[in-house]
């Protein structure tokens, strides 16, 4: 990679092949009450990956109702990280909307769940 695409912050095709984006339906949605800053923690059903656990700041514009059976998108391989005394596994990805807050990012239609995003 040269000095100049490093300096741009670009990524090469195999740095992108590295990160396991998937969806996965929210099966189970509570209120954190040790975080500082409102957060759900969500269980994930990631289909052949397993169910996975994370700490998403989703309070803004979802209830705990909304979410359960909602397919997500999320980073399936960073390592696990502790967040306000939860294991999360996976990162949930979303849109950071000045405006919105965090919008979920989610299929069109429903796809298996553990389908590789490309």
């Amino acid at each position: 990679m040269s000095v100049e695409t490093q300096a741009k912050g670009e990524i090469s095709f195999e740095d992108f092949l590295k990160v396991r984006i998937v969806t996965g339906t929210i099966v189970e949605a509570v209120l954190n009450p040790k975080a500082r800053v409102p957060a759900f923690v969500l269980e994930i059903d990631f289909g052949d990956l397993g169910r996975k656990r994370s700490s998403a700041q989703l309070t803004r514009n979802y209830t705990a109702e909304s979410l359960v059976g909602k397919q997500i998108v999320a980073v399936a391989n960073f390592p696990p990280k502790r967040v306000a005394g939860v294991k999360s596994e996976v990162l949930v990805l979303g849109a950071m909307s000045e405006d919105h807050g965090v919008v979920l990012l989610e299929p069109s239609f429903p796809v298996e769940n553990g389908a590789r995003i490309a």
